[in-house]
């Protein structure tokens, strides 16, 4: 029996029932509102002059069509639900285990692709009340939806798998009974598993002449990672570099520009015809895309997309960018992946983790000692490395090495000589198709969730003239140098500044105000950015901490101290930054030896081989039942406005003591939001509340607020909500919450000990010249 939000209930207005009359100090706070009166806008009840707080049945964190009044939409930077309140949408990816199939086998991929099955990926449909349940009760109800393209379309070109696609609409449509809303992402990395991330299928590297069986070994992909390793010392963190190697950057390069830089591929259609591999790749992709919206459709559900680049404005076959490009372990050239590749055995950088710099050439050794080829005799190139095809490269046989003919061929035009930019030439038309391809299987318009390349800028080439309708700008966000080195304590550095050309001293920090700050500086600087050249509501799609840390010693000792303290200052980072997120991620079948199970990452805080059985989970979002699995929750599960009636614009929260600072202002006419609500809802959890008063102050005179225990809500009425005005609470819990960590500063930590050294320094300085002048 399925748990229903108590929102099903929940307060509105019948066809033909009369609208309210505001209160006297709400009538027509703006002239934005004279439209609500001659207009069929959803009206908030809270607009009556009787209302009391918390009267609907809806909670904060309820974003279904009852909870919102109707649709969240974008407006301007911000996201607003239908009565024109800012919603802050905070929510997780779902989930990490559906980049692999239910039936993967470790030990024979990649054997039998054609026959993989992602149902029951994230969680079987019987599971599903449980962790929607949970998801609820800790306020992340705002969900990343994963599927893959291998998922929809593993079988082949144009084969479908309509039993998952069922699967998932089934899965989607229970979210509005938990208050859940989603976006949908067919997700990537490295391209496909078969190129040693996830994504694509398995045939879409057959198309184009890559023999999968082949790829390991000739080093045209590191797939150690998607075949349960990842995790030893000597494994960690190499799946990035997969980017640079042979498949997954041709891969790349064909589907965004394959017409500019392989005009020469052809892939045979099975009717015989032929297409550009360009051609072939993006209709696919674009038809699989078409075909998911079509089975999501009439969903309270969104779509979202995102992409990598391939080998597009390689300044030089002979080296990546090191700021740019992980350089780790084996580290072929793109030049030196062609020829591996081909079959000959090339010498090949490898690098180690260093510091200042992350990485170090320390050796160089010869891989495919086995001269095995990674292009099929049977494949559209007949054997040949496509770019040898294309006349990039060529093979020397008088003096029997490779040689490289065009070096700076991925910069410009071949054809015209035309200086190329991946996103104005490539990425930009493409996101146009597709937008106007899955609008028109859809019903009706949603928000179209983009991206730039994880941890980077938005370009400042994205002009209105390349936006989209309805568009979100989704980037990522993680501290590279944590991830990297898979550690974090009191020294952090700020990897972004440092890519960016930092002074190295200005980028480090130290405790934990110093990872605070650190973080909030990075991701403000991407959200400003953002703002700066799009103007449109950002959401940070990805950003996470791995619970690995520091040589897994908390899996032994149960002490999530460092988990903690890293979770906080992210967290406080994206509260500062005033940006709806969506944290990576809740994955289920994590466990302490496999993690997440791909590419040896552990990212997902909630385990169930750590939780209760279902037959004792209570499943009402109260329920301290549905916390048993989760680990550092408590820097997680936090309180925020949910839905505003104004502008947010401060959000400060201390999760060693429970109290936050939360600041809004009531709409202006810049800010062209029509505000037929009074009432403000802010998640409070229980978890921080439970047998504790719950004070709030700063309140004007009139005010009125009560916080629901059950419903994880506060509700505030605020009397005046004229233009403009400034409104500021304080909320406390009494006896506060027991501190988690201290948290430490640079001169807190060594200040005694710096004063004392300069105190004895100058001792010294004045008996030496006392003695030397006397």
């Amino acid at each position: 029996m399925l748990s229903p939000s108590g929102s099903e209930n929940s307060f509105v207005f019948l066809e033909g029932s009369p609208k309210p009359t505001p209160s006297p100090s709400y009538t027509k706070p703006d002239p934005l509102l004279d439209k609500v009166w001659d207009s069929e806008l959803s009206i908030h009840p809270s607009l009556l002059p009787s209302y009391t707080p918390g009267s609907t049945r809806t909670y904060a964190h309820d974003w279904s069509r009852t909870g919102t009044g109707g649709e969240i939409k974008p407006n301007g930077r911000h996201f607003v639900d239908s009565y024109g309140r800012v919603c802050s949408l905070r929510g997780v990816n779902v989930s990490g285990c559906s980049k692999a199939p239910m039936n993967h086998d470790h030990d024979t991929f990649p054997a039998d692709h054609e026959v993989v099955t992602f149902v029951g990926r994230p969680f079987p449909l019987e599971e599903a009340p449980e962790h929607f349940s949970r998801l609820r009760r800790w306020g992340l109800t705002f969900i990343r939806f994963l599927v893959t393209w291998e998922a929809v379309e593993h079988a082949g070109l144009g084969i479908y798998d309509k039993e998952y696609l069922t699967y998932v609409r089934k899965l989607l449509l229970l979210l509005p009974s938990f208050g859940l809303s989603a976006f949908v992402v067919v997700h990537q990395d490295v391209w496909s598993r078969y190129s040693g991330g996830s994504g694509a299928p398995a045939w879409t590297l057959e198309a184009v002449g890559f023999d999968l069986h082949a790829l390991e070994e000739s080093g045209a992909a590191w797939l150690l990672g998607v075949k349960g390793g990842g995790h030893v010392e000597a494994e960690r963190g190499i799946w990035p570099c997969g980017y640079q190697k042979l498949a997954a950057a041709t891969m790349a390069t064909c589907f965004w520009a394959g017409d500019t830089f392989a005009p020469k591929l052809k892939i045979v259609m099975p009717g015989g015809q032929t297409k550009p591999v360009q051609q072939y790749l993006q209709d696919a992709f674009l038809d699989m895309y078409a075909t998911v919206v079509q089975a999501l459709d009439g969903l309270d559900g969104i779509i979202g997309f995102e992409a990598s680049s391939g080998y597009i404005e390689l300044p030089s076959l002979y080296k990546f960018d090191y700021n740019t490009d992980l350089h780790l372990s084996h580290v072929p050239t793109a030049f030196e992946s062609f020829m591996l590749g081909s079959g000959y055995p090339t010498l090949i950088a490898n690098w180690t983790r260093s510091f200042p710099l992350p990485t170090r050439l320390t050796s160089r050794s010869v891989l495919n000692s086995a001269s095995r080829k990674a292009w099929r005799s049977d494949g559209p190139t007949q054997g040949m490395c496509v770019w040898e095809m294309h006349g990039v490269w060529g093979w020397d046989n008088s003096k029997n090495e490779g040689v490289v003919l065009r070096e700076n061929y991925f910069v410009k035009d071949p054809m015209t000589g035309c200086k190329v930019d991946w996103h104005t030439d490539f990425y930009y038309p493409f996101l146009r198709r597709w937008t106007d391809r899955a609008r028109k299987a859809m019903s009706n318009d949603k928000m179209f969730f983009v991206e730039p390349i994880p941890n980077e800028f938005c370009p400042p080439s994205w002009t209105a003239e390349h936006q989209l309708p309805n568009m979100v700008f989704t980037p990522h966000w993680y501290d590279l140098h944590a991830l990297f080195n898979k550690a974090f304590g009191d020294f952090t550095v700020n990897v972004q500044g440092l890519s960016r050309g930092m002074f190295l001293l200005k980028a480090l920090y130290w405790g934990q105000h110093g990872a605070r700050e650190n973080y909030s500086l990075q991701i403000q600087n991407i959200v400003d950015h953002g703002y700066e050249v799009l103007g449109k509501p950002i959401l940070i799609g990805e950003c996470g901490i791995p619970m690995d840390l520091n040589q897994k010693e908390a899996f032994e000792s149960d002490n999530w101290k460092w988990q903690e303290r890293m979770m906080d200052a992210m967290m406080t980072g994206l509260e500062r930054s005033l940006v709806g997120f969506t944290l990576w991620n809740y994955n289920p079948d994590n466990d302490d030896i496999r993690g997440d199970d791909w590419n040896g990452e552990n990212f997902s805080w909630f385990s169930r081989r750590r939780g209760l059985p279902r037959s004792l989970l209570d499943l009402d979002q109260s329920s301290f039942t549905l916390d048993n699995g989760g680990r550092i929750l408590s820097s997680i599960v936090r309180p925020y406005a949910a839905k505003t009636a104004g502008i947010p614009t401060r959000f400060e929260y201390e999760m060693n003591t429970g109290t936050f600072v939360f600041e809004w202002r009531s709409p202006e006419s810049k800010d062209n939001i029509v505000l037929t609500a009074r009432e403000t809802e802010i998640f409070i959890p229980s978890l921080i509340v439970y047998g504790r008063k719950l004070v709030v102050s700063g309140l004007s005179a009139g005010d009125k607020y009560t916080y629901d225990e059950t419903r994880q809500t506060l509700f505030i009425v605020p009397r005046d909500g004229s233009s403009g005005r400034m409104h500021k609470i304080t909320v406390s819990v009494d006896p506060p919450l027991s501190p988690q960590f201290e948290v430490n500063t640079f001169w807190g930590d060594f200040g005694e000990v710096i004063l004392s050294g300069l105190v004895v320094f100058l001792i010294l300085f004045v008996i030496i010249k006392y003695y030397l002048f006397m």
